[in-house]
C-alpha cells in the first residue's frame, strides 16, 4: 500500500523508546516510514521527535532536495549520503577488514555447523562486517558451547535466548 506523501511525517530523526534509529543496523530502514509525536508506528511502539542530531536547516535543505526531485524522500537523502561515505572511505574500510580478519557480508550459522563445532571442541571465533544469523533452532546451550567469541559490526539476528547465552562473548 502507497503511503501519501507527507514531508512533516517522513523520516523525522526520532528515537524509539530512547534508541537512536539512525544505528548502523539499518533495522529503520526495513521498517519503512515511522511517523513522529507520539504516534504509534506499525510495530506500536511510541516516538518522540528529536532534532538533537540533525538540525532544522539540514532537515530544510534534504526537504529542499527532495521536493525538487533528487531524492524520492528523506531516507532516500539518507541512504545515498551513507553510501557515498562509505565509498569515500572505501579503501581505508577494506584495508581494517582485512587487517581484523573479518568476513565480509552474510553469515549464517546453522545448527549443523555448531553441532559439528561442538563435536570438534573447538569452538569458532566468528568476526563478520555485516550479518550473522543464528538458526531459529539453535539452542542457547549449544550456542554457547560452540561459540568461543562473536564480533559483528553490523548486525546479529538470534533468538533472545540465544543472544542472552552470548551476551558475554559478544565484542
Amino acid at each position: 500500500m502507497l503511503q501519501q506523501w507527507r514531508p512533516d511525517l517522513i523520516l523525522r530523526r526520532t528515537h524509539v523508546h530512547g534508541l537512536n534509529p539512525f544505528r548502523l543496523d539499518g533495522a529503520w530502514m526495513v521498517n519503512g516510514t515511522r511517523e513522529c509525536s507520539g504516534v504509534p508506528t506499525q510495530h506500536g511502539e511510541r516516538e518522540r521527535e528529536d532534532h538533537d542530531n540533525l538540525g532544522y536547516v539540514d532537515l530544510g535543505h534534504i526537504d529542499l532536495l527532495v521536493q525538487d526531485g533528487f531524492y524520492t524522500n528523506r531516507t532516500d537523502f539518507i541512504r545515498t549520503a551513507i553510501r557515498n561515505q562509505v565509498d569515500r572511505h572505501g579503501e581505508a574500510a577494506r584495508q581494517s577488514v582485512s587487517r581484523r580478519n573479518f568476513d565480509l557480508g552474510l553469515r549464517n550459522l546453522t545448527r549443523a555447523e555448531l553441532e559439528a563445532a561442538r563435536a570438534s571442541q573447538q569452538p569458532l571465533e566468528i568476526r563478520v562486517l555485516g550479518l550473522v544469523t543464528i538458526a531459529s533452532d539453535v539452542t542457547a546451550d549449544l550456542a554457547r558451547a560452540a561459540i568461543a567469541s562473536i564480533s559483528v559490526l553490523g548486525t546479529l539476528q538470534a533468538s533472545p535466548a540465544v543472544k542472552a547465552a552470548l551476551a558475554d562473548r559478544v565484542r
